[in-house]
């Protein structure tokens, strides 16, 4: 197992010393698995451990499966995975016990974006780089993370927004006529920020009714729970802006269920919903007319979070942001592009892809 050597008195025994490791076997706290073996199988392996904020969606099980699918003993690594079952708590227990197992590289996808500062600099101290997956991390000092991968979620929001203002000329809809409901994705994470600051922003430049935001944790029960509460307060929601797919198909159950239908015939009654991640369930419903526009948010982030690691192995340099690309799927051809500003202040414009078939079964995810 590949090790940091921290102490100079242990220098005359190096090689005995990378030889026995200090990674060991067993997870990381409850929840936590090792795959890959419990064991260590040669020195040269990479010892990662990585820290997911949890299972609440399609999305994030992709996300987990691209770094268990990269992270292989075959690849020369050993990955330490910890589920944090949605709480911070249990990725700072996480993120102490990598460091006291001494791995080579702190993968952290965090649950929200505040409350990292001291664990961070554990991590800083003891010399082991942190990568920072999908969602940021607000901190007093970026010093204490060594770079990030991820989506641009601030980008994706503006995006669905500019999606929506084309579509709405192009079928001679009035702004006014537009009563919109956001069902918020985890309150504070990145991805909720950035969206919701999105939709925001639209409604602010056209002048769209925003009747409501209320949170759905990015599940579909609290999704369905939430559009259920909705219906029954607003009788004139036309638009459901929900910021993820599995949020966006509770939220189709709860139309469905209350004898509504969704679709973008807003004007007799439909309910037109815009949703977010473009899983393979999201682009399958978008294809038959339930999502109207789904913005990509692309959770494949193993062979990037690699390719980071090789050029540290390497002692190059690496970007402190790294975006992935993303794409945007829709149910027809109505609107062929958008014009939207992304998190560096750069406008660009963005093709928008009508889904089929055969792009569903080309995808990875």
């Amino acid at each position: 197992m590949k090790k940091k050597v921290l102490a100079a008195f242990v220098c005359m025994a190096m090689a005995a010393t990378l030889v026995v490791g200090c990674g060991g076997s067993g997870g990381s706290g409850d929840g936590g698995s090792s795959d890959g073996g419990g064991s260590d199988s040669g020195s040269d392996l990479i010892t990662v451990g990585f820290s997911q904020v949890g299972a609440e969606s399609d999305w994030r099980t992709a996300n987990s499966e691209s770094m268990k699918e990269t992270f292989t003993e075959e690849n020369g690594y050993k990955l330490i995975f910890d589920d944090a079952q949605q709480k911070q708590d249990n990725q700072i227990t996480a993120i102490r016990n990598f460091i006291n197992q001494e791995v080579d590289y702190i993968l952290l996808a965090p649950v929200t974006e505040t409350g990292w500062d001291t664990v961070l600099q554990e991590a800083k101290n003891a010399k082991i780089p942190v990568i920072i997956i999908d969602r940021m991390v607000d901190v007093s000092d970026d010093s204490l993370y060594t770079t990030w991968i991820g989506t641009d979620a601030l980008c994706e929001g503006r995006k669905a927004a500019e999606w929506l203002n084309a579509y709405a000329t192009a079928k001679g809809w009035d702004a006014s006529e537009l009563n919109i409901v956001d069902i918020q994705g985890t309150i504070g994470s990145t991805a909720q920020i950035g969206r919701t600051q999105g939709l925001e922003e639209g409604v602010e430049k056209y002048g769209w009714n925003l009747l409501a935001q209320q949170c759905g944790e990015f599940t579909q029960a609290k999704g369905q729970e939430v559009m259920e509460s909705l219906l029954k307060q607003h009788d004139n929601i036309n638009v459901v802006y929900c910021e993820n797919d599995n949020e966006a198909f509770g939220a189709i159950d709860a139309i469905e269920a209350a004898g509504k239908k969704v679709g973008t015939d807003i004007k007799n009654g439909e309910i037109l919903v815009i949703s977010f991640d473009t899983t393979r369930q999201g682009l399958t419903d978008t294809l038959d007319g339930k999502i109207v526009c789904d913005v990509e948010c692309n959770p494949l982030h193993g062979p990037r979070a690699q390719e980071l690691i090789e050029k540290l192995e390497a002692g190059e340099d690496v970007e402190k942001l790294n975006y992935v690309d993303e794409e945007i799927f829709t149910h027809d051809d109505t609107v062929a592009s958008v014009t939207a500003v992304n998190s560096m202040d750069e406008e660009q414009e963005y093709a928008v892809t009508p889904i089929t078939q055969e792009i569903i079964d080309g995808r990875a995810y």
